[in-house]
């Protein structure tokens, strides 16, 4: 049950709410309506309580809530910005470069031991998709959150151990940057088909992407013939 806020504050609390005017109450952070129902607003506005007594206070209904489905799994995927150009500053090996993806990794590693929710993570190229359990309630699963702190986690990490795994070999020149985005799963074949997509991905964009090099640095092609004589080609040909 919510304890209710003395009906002096709430009539002031519903003077500062031009959205929601309803008088609202707090327990915690969870909040309700006079008529016992959850506000959308909760995480908008502060407990009448205990609030500012400021008329700029309104201004936090301007926020909106991104709370996301309860009983789904969470994916947040990160992906690289403009990594093809980073990737020929610093040098990279093509199609693969090991140090590069041992990076990749270690920036991982240390996201798992950030969000111990995170039950699973799966990795290709410049991207990463990070699995939290269906029941997780991490920072009350406001995507923004979510979001924002495992993309700045991994892109910290991702420079904070650059020259532990590169060495001195390189020199970081640019900073990396990454997007993020969560998707909700509702079920364990849903979740697993989402894998086997990335996986299925990996496989297609590796395959290609040997190809292209091989006859690039071994078949003395240019990229624009190496591309053409591929175009069009199936797994086989390959």
């Amino acid at each position: 049950p919510a304890s209710f806020a003395s009906s002096a504050a709430a009539a002031e609390c519903a003077s500062l709410c031009p959205i929601h005017p309803t008088p609202r109450s707090s327990q915690g952070r969870v909040w309700y309506t006079q008529e016992g129902k959850r506000c959308l607003h909760a995480p908008l506005l502060q407990s009448c309580d205990g609030m500012a007594k400021s008329k700029y206070e309104y201004v936090r209904s301007f926020e909106q809530p991104d709370v996301l489905l309860p009983e789904c799994f969470i994916v947040v995927r990160i992906d690289g910005k403009g990594f093809t150009k980073f990737s020929d500053l610093h040098g990279f090996t093509k199609p693969n470069d090991l140090r590069a993806l041992e990076l990749m990794n270690e920036a991982a590693k240390a996201v798992l031991e950030a969000f111990p929710d995170i039950r699973l993570a799966y990795g290709e190229s410049d991207e990463y998709s990070f699995v939290l359990h269906r029941q997780s309630n991490l920072h009350e699963r406001r995507s923004s959150k979510l979001v924002s702190l495992i993309t700045s986690c991994f892109t910290s990490n991702y420079v904070r151990l650059w020259p532990l795994v590169m060495g001195d070999v390189r020199q970081l020149k640019a900073s990396p940057m990454f997007d993020g985005r969560t998707v909700l799963y509702p079920t364990e074949k849903v979740l697993r088909d989402y894998l086997s997509w990335r996986q299925v991905d990996t496989h297609i964009n590796n395959q290609y992407n040997t190809c292209f090099w091989a006859l690039v640095q071994q078949g003395s092609r240019t990229p624009a013939q190496a591309q053409a004589e591929l175009k069009g080609t199936d797994a086989n040909f390959k």
